[in-house]
């Protein structure tokens, strides 16, 4: 059992880089809509800002983009850009990123990544943490510029020094891997649990996944579980499935296919191929009423939106 089980495991890590680029470009689009979001503090009306922005007011320009990108029953993607434009000229940090937001999505103008290269450096080189880190991403991806990994690291690396979260992850995963910089698994764990620390899902999972095969760090299986529980707290599901494994082959916690079940479960609600599979195989040790322990426990868990959950009894 524990041999299936710790195999399935080894796959999922594997397997799970699509999971966290998915993960990660929902944050990316989180965080950049909480940065809109937080002009409503200040902003009243539309046309309170129109008079400034015609007079050429940079604040002003980039805050009447930003009522229309946001919308309100005002959304307009092209009157967003015109704004940002006018405001970027001027050399308006957060226009700047703004803009090269926009032509990265292809929102109110054709989509072209080298434009969106353009407004991002520009932003990015008067110290903006989150141009910083898209540029190092574009770099990463090669998109609207050669593929360097170098040039990478170097953009991370400035963000991730302002405390960005995301790109503190990113440089953390180009030193596990040796992209752009020689591997380093040690620098690898400080960048991710900078991260970690400040609550991102993606990186408390991976800093689990590096105590448990002990990588940068004294293998600490007690260390691992605390940071896939934190993760898992917030629904991630590389971690909730971790979580599961450790219970299912007893790795320094006492062995509980209840729990083990309730967490291949959750994993498993998001899609989790493997995480079914885990499951399965997991069901077959146990009794009818364990099994149907497991699933009262998911759902509760659910309820609770997946906070606490191990504190459900069965």
């Amino acid at each position: 059992m524990k041999k299936c089980i710790l195999f399935i495991a080894t796959i999922l890590l594997l397997c799970s880089s699509v999971a966290r680029a998915d993960a990660l470009k929902d944050e990316v689009e989180t965080r950049h809509k909480a940065r809109v979001v937080l002009i409503d503090n200040y902003i009243k009306s539309l046309e309170s800002f129109r008079p400034l922005a015609a007079q050429g007011d940079a604040a002003a320009q980039f805050s009447l983009g930003s009522i229309y990108v946001k919308g309100g029953g005002a959304q307009d993607y092209q009157e967003a850009v015109k704004w940002y434009r006018l405001a970027a000229k001027q050399g308006h940090t957060a226009a700047q990123y703004s803009l090269g937001r926009m032509y990265a999505t292809g929102k109110g103008v054709t989509q072209d990544y080298q434009e969106a290269m353009k407004w991002y450096r520009l932003s990015a080189k008067q110290g903006d943490e989150f141009a910083q880190f898209l540029l190092g991403k574009m770099y990463a991806t090669g998109k609207g510029v050669t593929q360097d990994y170098q040039e990478a690291v170097k953009w991370y690396r400035l963000s991730a020094k302002q405390g960005d979260e995301i790109a503190q992850f990113l440089l953390g995963r180009m030193y596990a891997t040796g992209r752009g910089v020689t591997q380093d698994y040690q620098e690898a764990m400080k960048w991710y649990r900078l991260s970690a620390e400040q609550g991102n899902a993606v990186s408390q999972a991976k800093l689990g996944w590096m105590y448990t095969k002990g990588k940068g760090v004294t293998q600490d299986y007690q260390e691992a579980m605390k940071w896939y529980r934190l993760s898992a707290e917030q629904g991630n599901a590389i971690a909730q499935y971790n979580l599961g494994a450790m219970y299912a082959m007893g790795d320094d916690v006492i062995q509980d296919y209840v729990r083990a079940h309730m967490w291949f479960n959750l994993a498993a609600s998001k899609g989790g191929r493997h995480a079914k599979d885990s499951r399965d195989r997991v069901a077959k040790e146990m009794t009818p009423s364990q099994i149907a322990d497991a699933h009262r426990t998911a759902r509760d868990c659910e309820k609770k939106n997946y906070k606490d959950c191990e504190s459900i009894s069965y």
